[in-house]
């Protein structure tokens, strides 16, 4: 019986140190890896990532290659076909659908995560240098967002691609610089419980810079929050993007996106051709939710009250 109960305390004791000695990063691990909708959202992002960029060497037509025998008679031969090699049937004008939808998530892809990228820099350390001033410096800061958060955000969007012209480079650089507000908003007010903390307060005492303060230790303690909002605002960018293609605003032949595509496929519903909707429909509703779902797990994975 002795042995037995030591043998029991030592398991015990065992599991204990592993469970206190556990990371917060691997806490919010394991809780994300228990999310069922989340590992779903992963595995479908993981799938669109891989047919975005293996999926040109799949297709056994160019994107840009028409075909002229398909015009006109795109409802009875241009549809998809795994003999002829058109896995996703053909645009109006006789192009390869499947090389095109393989582009456009490319490109829509692109304009998601760059975007978001340029938003969550800008705006985290346009936060956090407000947050972290205080007085004057950050009520001028703030003000600045306030006013730039009451201009309506497509009409700047639609008014840089009119007059700037219509390229994805405006289109990265609109949609970017002008969706940081929010970030720099969250940013800032996690700032300012942060700069209160011991650890900000010694390097400051020791004579570190603020600058160096800001990038040392106030960023990386946003890195939670940070990481959750650019998850969210990925597919955010993505419907921006898809919206201005679906005005003819944004990406202009022969380029394309799962946007100028939806369009392009919703103008020929009337011809019977409802493959040209369905299949950038479907990229573009999954990719979407994906993100989304995984986004909501970081949430909860990252959430200390949920611990």
């Amino acid at each position: 019986m002795t042995y037995s109960s030591d043998a029991e305390r030592l398991l015990n004791a065992t599991h204990l140190a592993e469970v206190q000695g556990r990371s917060l990063w691997a806490d919010a691990r394991a809780r994300f890896l228990r999310n069922k909708a989340a590992m779903v959202g992963t595995f479908i992002l993981f799938g669109i990532a891989v047919f975005a960029i293996f999926g040109q060497f799949i297709a056994q037509h160019e994107r840009d290659m028409i075909d002229f025998t398909l015009i006109g008679a795109n409802m009875q031969k241009g549809v998809p076909s795994i003999e002829t090699g058109h896995f996703f049937g053909t645009d109006a004008n006789g192009r390869d659908l499947f090389a095109r939808v393989v582009q456009g998530t490319q490109i829509s892809l692109m304009v998601g995560i760059v975007g978001a990228l340029v938003a969550v820099i800008v705006g985290t350390l346009y936060g956090a240098i407000a947050g972290y001033a205080g007085g004057r410096t950050d009520n001028i800061m703030m003000r600045i967002v306030d006013v730039l958060m009451s201009i309506p955000f497509m009409f700047v969007l639609i008014l840089m691609l009119v007059i700037f012209g219509r390229s994805i480079f405006m289109l990265f650089l609109g949609i970017g610089l002008i969706s940081w507000l929010d970030m720099a908003r969250i940013a800032r007010g996690q700032t300012l419980t942060i700069k209160n903390k011991e650890f900000v307060e010694v390097a400051h005492a020791t004579g570190v810079a603020p600058f160096t303060i800001i990038l040392r230790h106030i960023v990386p303690n946003l890195l939670g929050i940070v990481i959750v909002y650019a998850t969210l605002l990925v597919p955010q960018m993505i419907i921006f993007e898809s919206f201005i293609s679906f005005l003819g605003l944004g990406v202009q032949e022969p380029n394309t996106s799962l946007g100028a595509l939806i369009s392009e496929g919703s103008s020929n519903m009337a011809y019977g051709v409802m493959w040209q909707l369905y299949f950038p429909l479907a990229f573009f509703v999954l990719t979407i939710f994906a993100f989304f779902f995984v986004g909501d797990g970081l949430r909860d994975a990252l959430d200390p009250k949920d611990r």
